[in-house]
């Protein structure tokens, strides 16, 4: 698969400094509130870096905080100064209004906007996206979106595996964007984390999938777990690709990334599957951006690209060019 995927559990030693922190909260006997602000705060900063698949102790080492203090922060019970927050928020790669507060409420345009797409059903907001994406447009439509086919999904859901099948039968190239980077970084994706940091690991990413978009016109695409994390290189991935999610339970993405020889999802790690429930959670609603999504979960090799195959190539069928795509 093309996402290394080595979840670290979350520092018992920092949780434990977060508890303590909340109870010194306490006064003479009476519990102080917590502030809702610092509470809603600490949530959006720890669904941002499940989004990513980032741990706290990763997060930690990127921003050059201490476990505590992000433990705290996340716990709503720590107040963060703006230049923590700001180092954040780049280590994140999201805004700093993403971090401290809902940016839409920003002024009465962004309201008005709000206003019309609240309670609206995900069909009904995914057109609204792909009207103003085509609105805002700095190029024509691509008219060969649906002739590369991009498998999105957490390692262990079977896009290489199935990537190959589909562009065999298919007889187009397969293409594992995670090589791609390898090739332009001259490293690995981990040396590339390890060395330079996650900011430098987005900017090859979207780089790759520009240059694969360039160069192939027909393909399968295999991306990285955590491609759909950035809104930038996601947005590209949704208007050149005809994306499909690739889902399955929890404990069959563990068991098929054991099952391939790589311990380390497991090693010294009790938290793992906590950990990736984490990360599904918190990237289930951007994989439910994609054109179609599949459950490979209980199913046979065979059974699953089978199903695979003839579900794709019926919505590709069903759909006509200038149709908004229903995900």
């Amino acid at each position: 698969m093309n996402q290394n995927y080595s979840p670290a559990s979350l520092d018992d030693s920092a949780d434990e400094d977060a508890g303590r922190a909340e109870r010194a909260t306490e006064r003479g006997g009476e519990r102080e509130e917590r502030d809702p602000f610092l509470t809603a705060m600490g949530e959006r900063v720890r669904l941002l870096r499940a989004r990513r698949g980032m741990t706290r102790k990763t997060l930690a080492t990127e921003t050059g905080l201490s476990e505590r203090h992000l433990a705290n922060l996340e716990s709503g019970v720590g107040n963060a100064s703006v230049l923590v927050l700001r180092q954040i928020a780049a280590t994140l790669n999201c805004s700093l209004a993403e971090v401290i507060g809902d940016e839409t409420t920003a002024s009465a345009e962004w309201l008005l906007i709000r206003e019309l797409l609240h309670g609206r059903d995900q069909a009904a907001l995914q057109r609204a996206r792909m009207a103003l994406a085509e609105m805002f447009a700095q190029a024509p439509r691509d008219p060969h979106r649906k002739d590369r086919i991009a498998l999105i999904g957490l390692r262990g859901a079977g896009k290489s595996t199935l990537g190959r099948m589909l562009a065999q039968e298919r007889k187009v190239p397969f293409v594992e964007l995670t090589r791609v980077i390898e090739q332009l970084a001259g490293c690995p994706p981990s040396e590339i984390h390890s060395l330079y940091g996650a900011a430098a690991y987005r900017r090859y990413e979207h780089r790759a999938l520009e240059a694969v978009i360039q160069e192939h016109e027909h393909a399968v695409i295999a991306s990285p777990g955590g491609l759909v994390s950035e809104s930038g290189t996601f947005n590209t991935l949704l208007s050149h690709c005809y994306t499909v999610w690739l889902q399955a339970a929890p404990e069959e993405h563990m068991r098929r990334v054991v099952a391939q020889g790589d311990l380390r999802p497991m090693s010294g790690n009790k938290e793992a599957m906590d950990d990736l429930k984490r990360i599904l959670a918190g990237r289930s609603e951007l994989y439910g951006r994609a054109d179609m999504s599949f459950d490979t979960s209980e199913k046979t090799l065979a059974d699953a690209y089978l199903q695979l195959r003839d579900r794709l190539a019926a919505r590709l069928a069903a759909e006509s060019p200038d149709e908004a795509r229903v995900g």
